[in-house]
């Protein structure tokens, strides 16, 4: 099979995740600035989970391009990612609300951990189709920020009941590990091309 359709699939939910997670931020009933200011920590979350998602939906679409094929159990993976996904309205609406508390801090940071495990899943279950030396395995390599973004979830989940703000900082900067364009797969894209172009 292609992946076409998977793209699309991915692509509508990821589009509505968004949506609902923006429909959760309720206009304050004041009209000055001040009002906005309890609002505070319901947009900070979703300014990071508008970022998480926007870094899942590049890595993905980077990753389905040089996807050749799928079979069924990829796209059970693909459910399974997009199950932890459509939590993040939830989690991060919980977490905004209750101004970044203990419980909904470690809640957040479970559903960040299954989605990275999640990911991980689907991109080791697409190597195995497309084989050792597919483009995406050359690209991913040891897939260094892939092995450190869990352990640093998991740190930061514990830390949510010391120090919210500590495993608040944990997410941070995880997502700014991952905000810079990754052009892994691009570059041995062109490598490929290239070599192949001169034989």
């Amino acid at each position: 099979m292609g992946t076409g359709r998977l793209e699309a699939f991915s692509d509508g939910v990821l589009a509505i995740i968004i949506t609902i997670m923006v429909l959760e931020m309720k206009a304050p009933h004041g009209e000055t600035l001040a009002a906005l200011v309890p609002l505070a920590p319901v947009f900070a979350s979703y300014v990071l989970s508008f970022i998480y998602l926007g870094i899942y939906w590049s890595n993905h679409h980077h990753m389905l391009h040089v996807t050749r094929r799928i079979d069924g159990a990829i796209l059970w993976a693909n459910l399974h990612l997009l199950f932890w996904l459509s939590l993040f309205p939830f989690a991060t609406g919980w977490m905004g609300e209750n101004h970044f508390a203990p419980v909904p801090t470690a809640v957040y940071g479970a559903v960040l951990l299954m989605a990275a495990i999640a990911y991980l899943i689907l991109q080791r279950r697409i190597i195995a189709t497309q084989g050792p030396e597919s483009v995406l395995a050359a690209a991913i390599g040891g897939d260094l920020k892939g092995r450190i973004s869990p352990v640093l979830y998991a740190l930061a989940i514990p830390a949510a009941f010391v120090s919210p703000w500590l495993a608040g900082a944990l997410y941070v900067a995880v997502a700014a590990m991952w905000l810079a364009p990754d052009r892994r797969i691009e570059r041995i894209e062109r490598i490929a091309a290239s070599s192949s172009a001169h034989p």
